[in-house]
């Protein structure tokens, strides 16, 4: 990779795109870790560079109330009270833009707005945004995956390389795909195994057991000739399952009991047509642990049950037991991270800031905003 410390940025105007995508409620920034996770690179460039102007993009686009909505101003200030610097915050009509050391722009989406041209990486924005600066530095990974024009566009016009997020982010990836340390054990939740279909492909035959559980393990009981009740179920994904079922059967772990939507433990065994699953039980708990508790790699991605709308037994007992394991263990994916941030307060946990990037590279699929030198 390109890294940030190969860059020449002495005195020079760096670009810099940051992910500081983060969920805001009445004004108040809910989870910070992005705005965090940035500070490392930001830091580092204000201590050399001339002039830093930040990029970013908040929530979805779609219309002139999203844009009301998803300013990132709020956010503009809330970094400037974190590293103790003014942030002058401009959108990009304002000619005085160049004339201050630390810059943020507005939202890169709001030129969704005309044609979707920040996510379909507009040649000519791609060519303003990079106006701006003499050097760019791509620190969102959790853009990676995306050909936008605030990272892949500005690429092609200014000298690029990847920020420290960015190297950590794929540093720690690549230790769940080259030998990892074993036992390598992979917890996948959630509610889609369509959603997950690449990643468990490319990742079953490097770990040593695949627990499964959240919503997409009822299409895995489906396929082994359990009754699942009313729960979620992906038809379509039933035969995916049954072959990897056939293949792997030793590797996979599937729940013994969940709740329902009453809040009543039942075994998988008697699990009636009116029964929904909305977490994993006891039994399945303690099998769990059975599996994880010797293992020296983990990769934990999606949660146990519909812990947001308090059904949080499972989740909060899996993110319990992993508090306690040694061993190097990461976190991906929106959800689970923040029930990792719930739940697993002492952790030591690395946590993924990119949810589709993070899978996606897992998938074994190249990022287009990762940097690499050219061969």
């Amino acid at each position: 990779m390109k890294t940030i410390k190969e860059a020449n940025i002495d005195n020079k105007k760096v670009l810099l795109r940051l992910d500081l995508n983060v969920p805001i409620k009445d004004n108040k920034i809910l989870d910070d870790t992005r705005i965090k996770k940035s500070l490392k690179t930001l830091n580092y460039i204000i201590e050399r560079a001339n002039k830093v102007i930040i990029l970013s993009h908040l929530g979805r686009i779609k219309n002139e109330e999203d844009k009301k909505n998803n300013s990132l101003k709020i956010v503009c200030d809330y970094l400037s009270k974190l590293i103790n610097k003014k942030i002058s915050f401009y959108d990009y009509t304002n000619d005085e833009v160049l004339n201050d050391k630390i810059i943020m722009f507005e939202n890169t989406r709001y030129f969704d707005l005309d044609n979707n041209k920040e996510s379909n990486n507009d040649k000519e924005l791609a060519k303003y945004f990079s106006s701006f600066g003499d050097v760019f530095i791509n620190d969102a990974f959790g853009t990676c995956h995306r050909s936008n024009a605030s990272n892949v566009g500005i690429s092609e016009y200014l000298t690029s390389y990847n920020g420290f997020l960015v190297e950590e982010e794929i540093n720690c990836l690549n230790k769940l795909l080259n030998n990892p340390e074993k036992p390598y054990i992979v917890i996948m939740g959630g509610k889609k195994v369509s959603d997950k279909i690449n990643i468990i492909e490319n990742i079953i035959e490097k770990c040593d057991k695949l627990i499964i559980g959240g919503a997409m393990v009822f299409t895995f009981l489906k396929a082994k000739g359990f009754n699942i009740g009313s729960s979620i179920l992906e038809e379509e994904s039933i035969e995916f399952a049954k072959k990897i079922i056939d293949k792997y059967n030793d590797k996979i772990v599937l729940i013994k009991d969940i709740y329902n939507q009453d809040k009543e433990l039942i075994d998988i065994n008697d699990i009636k047509e009116t029964d929904i699953g909305f977490d994993i039980g006891n039994e399945t708990i303690n099998s769990f642990k059975t599996v994880l508790n010797n293992s020296k790699t983990i990769f934990f991605n999606g949660p146990m049950g519909l812990f947001e709308d308090g059904y949080e037994y499972g989740t909060k007992e899996l993110c319990n037991i992993l508090n306690k394991i040694d061993a190097y263990i990461v976190v991906g994916g929106g959800d689970t991270v923040n029930a990792v941030n719930k739940y697993a307060l002492n952790n030591n946990f690395n946590i993924s800031t990119g949810g589709g990037a993070s899978l996606e590279y897992l998938e074994g699929k190249k990022l287009p905003g990762v940097f690499y030198e050219e061969v």
